[in-house]
């Protein structure tokens, strides 16, 4: 049985693992994370791991959420692209922080799951595609921050292309689940700066779409 109480028990969780954004703590307090996991899983909810949900894919530990949030330093001005929906949780806290959110999503059974999820908070400043999310999105582009949530050997270009000078993108970077690492990319006027910032493990960023009635 989910309570409040385990809300308040991961929000002191995540200061105790070193996240000082109030912000950021605030948007995670506001977005119920048992919405978003599997039943089976929903006692669960609000410890911190990483847990399974449809098409294979996983909802990423709160740690790893929160974390990645603060380091995209967001402000409500801010359109911002996410790669990977999955289930939509780290999307509902974005959004709690950014002025529009685009997410691309390649299973249709996620992005509609999230949807119906984003509609129920109500939650307004996302919008969801199916597509393939190394292409991005360029018809919405540029973007001020892009965050994506599953690993690449090497940022996509045509993200690196959409991210606007001034601006941030959050990726997983490895070959193998067991050799990832999570990087800053900033794009400033004399060119891309990298900055590696802990070793994670994410789900493989997969070329190509889905295709689902």
């Amino acid at each position: 049985m989910v309570s409040a109480q385990d809300q308040i028990g991961l929000i002191m969780q995540l200061r105790r693992r070193g996240i000082r954004t109030t912000r950021v703590l605030r948007a995670i307090e506001r977005v119920p994370r048992d919405l978003f996991v599997d039943q089976a899983f929903v006692d669960h909810a609000y410890q911190d791991i990483a847990l399974p949900i449809e098409c294979g894919q996983t909802i990423s530990q709160p740690f790893v959420v929160a974390y990645m949030t603060e380091k995209l330093d967001l402000d409500d001005r801010h359109k911002v692209l996410e790669i990977g929906t999955g289930s939509g949780y780290q999307a509902a806290v974005l959004s709690h922080l950014c002025r529009r959110l685009y997410t691309i999503e390649r299973w249709r059974e996620l992005q509609k799951a999230a949807e119906r999820r984003f509609a129920k908070l109500g939650i307004t400043n996302i919008t969801t595609i199916i597509g393939d999310g190394w292409l991005g999105w360029p018809p919405q582009a540029p973007f001020d921050r892009i965050i994506v949530t599953a690993a690449a050997a090497d940022p996509p270009r045509a993200l690196l292309d959409q991210l606007k000078v001034g601006g941030r993108m959050i990726i997983p970077l490895g070959e193998s689940r067991d050799s990832q690492s999570l990087v800053q990319i900033d794009k400033t006027e004399e060119g891309l700066v990298e900055t590696a910032l802990l070793p994670v493990r994410f789900v493989p960023l997969v070329h190509g779409r889905v295709k689902r009635p």
